[in-house]
């Protein structure tokens, strides 16, 4: 009887310790919510899942990268690339400043996308590659590509007939489709969110992609061993990693609606952060969507909430950096007991 009570006790211990990170975090918000009651409305629900959308999608790639027990430290930089390029060829064409000024008719809104996608998803590959074929730390290789990126982005702006200049004034159907409502009270930025949500849900949990990169990030050599082709499915999770950039690129240039050199500054450190609030291991082989989004959005409700209380920058920097510890300090406490 009394080692069934201990065994329960243990048990609770555990389970507080698991959910430590959401305590703490729920108790900040409801503090918020004391501090500053209007907080809680409908239209700072909106702007809160709008301002996680971009954000999110890119974490849905980082994710996958990450159940392969790697990171993607090139990610924000790729996304600023994917930015900078959808909202140049976007620019208005009555802008007399336009960086392209031979652009005398609107572009369709795909070719844009497409072109985002295209760069980002090369980049992406840049990684991959080094991951896959040349057996590099994910951490050194999206190192060295996340200067390669920042380094093209700063030399694509300032490319510009001015100088270096923000990249704006941007084409009105650009705005208002990423920032239009649907059905006039949803953003369009969360529907994008949602829909990236269910199509990542269904590769990671129906499609045999998703079944081979958890065995991987599990034990890379059983899932060799087992018939799994690791190359080649490391190389197709960081082509997935390169179109979620790019989409989540080409909305947030529409969402800012000015991209500069600064655009997708420590943007996988959200990404990231989002995704290990969410239960995704950096021991690899562990984590779902369900788990991101919940994430993603939880740490955006902090952001929101301390700029919403004007608290101090500096300050904000700290509070997140504690909550990125705790975060990880947490997993890694769950790897050491599994072993």
């Amino acid at each position: 009887m009394a080692k069934a009570l201990l065994k329960e006790k243990k048990s609770w211990k555990e389970l507080l310790l698991d959910y430590a990170l959401y305590i703490i975090l729920i108790a900040m918000i409801i503090c918020v919510i004391i501090a500053e009651p209007s907080f809680v409305s409908m239209n700072n629900v909106w702007k809160i899942l709008a301002q996680a959308s971009t954000r999110g999608i890119m974490a849905l790639g980082v994710a996958g990268l990450i159940v392969l027990a790697g990171t993607d430290l090139s990610a924000g930089r790729i996304l600023g690339c994917g930015a900078a390029i959808s909202a140049s060829l976007l620019q208005s064409v009555t802008y007399a400043s336009r960086m392209y000024p031979e652009i005398t008719e609107p572009l369709p809104l795909f070719l844009p996308l497409l072109l985002s996608i295209v760069v980002c998803v090369a980049f992406s590959l840049l990684n991959g590659f080094g991951v896959a074929k040349l057996h590099m730390h994910a951490f050194i290789i999206s190192l060295g590509t996340q200067l390669i990126a920042y380094g093209a982005l700063c030399l694509y702006i300032d490319s510009q007939e001015g100088g270096a200049q923000p990249i704006a004034t941007l084409d009105q159907r650009y705005i208002d489709f990423v920032n239009g409502k649907f059905f006039g009270v949803i953003p369009n930025l969360v529907v994008f969110f949602a829909i990236a949500a269910v199509v990542m849900w269904i590769v990671w949990n129906k499609t045999t992609l998703g079944k081979n990169m958890f065995a991987i990030g599990g034990n890379k050599e059983a899932a060799a061993v087992s018939g799994v082709n690791v190359t080649k499915s490391i190389m197709l999770i960081y082509v997935v990693a390169g179109i979620l950039y790019g989409i989540a690129a080409f909305l947030e240039a529409g969402r800012v609606q000015s991209v500069t050199t600064q655009t997708g500054l420590n943007y996988e450190l959200d990404a990231m952060s989002g995704c290990v609030i969410g239960g995704v291991s950096f021991s690899g082989g562990v984590g779902t969507i369900g788990g991101i989004l919940i994430g993603v959005i939880t740490l955006q409700v902090i952001n929101y909430s301390l700029y919403y209380l004007q608290i101090n920058p500096y300050l904000q920097y700290i509070i997140k950096g504690v909550i990125i510890i705790l975060a990880v300090a947490i997993d890694v406490r769950k790897y050491i007991a599994k072993k």
